[in-house]
């Protein structure tokens, strides 16, 4: 399950996104537009822009942007710096694997054969999907949204 911290690290970047290119935003502005823990988003964002996703720019007319554009910005990339693997079990992540105490003999486990093939789904999803990506579909349920208002008028 996502956590509330990958979630809002989510909201926030894709905020951050919709703004690309219009300079920083404050944290205080987008804690409040995106009802996000101020604290919280702090530390959020500030480990984000250690991993190179943000950067800051402090005093007047200061706060967070994207350091890369949102289409070099995948979901996976985000939750796996926040969540860390997307395995649902470990014996099946790629970048912290552990074996099960309780299994004998991996190739033929069920379980861990099913969860490979979730963890591929997840990661197939989420490592195609960008911050543009999810700012399009943004923008086409709000169109489909603004159609579906009109027809009922």
């Amino acid at each position: 399950m996502l956590s509330k911290k990958a979630k809002y690290a989510l909201i926030a970047l894709t905020c951050l996104a919709r703004r690309y290119g219009e300079g920083p935003v404050l944290i205080s502005e987008l804690a409040q537009k995106e009802r996000i823990p101020k604290k919280f988003l702090e530390l959020i964002l500030l480990e984000l822009k250690n991993q190179g996703y943000l950067q800051s720019k402090k005093g007047k007319g200061g706060g967070y942007s994207l350091r890369k554009s949102p289409e070099e910005i995948t979901l996976g990339h985000v939750i796996r710096i926040i969540d860390g693997p997307l395995a649902p079990v470990p014996c099946v992540s790629l970048t912290a694997y552990q074996k099960c105490d309780e299994c004998s003999d991996e190739r033929r486990c069920g379980i861990r054969l099913v969860m490979k093939d979730v963890r591929d789904a997840i990661a197939d999803i989420l490592d195609k999907t960008s911050l543009q990506d999810v700012i399009r579909r943004i923008e086409a349920a709000t169109e489909k949204e603004i159609e579906g208002f009109m027809y009922h008028i």
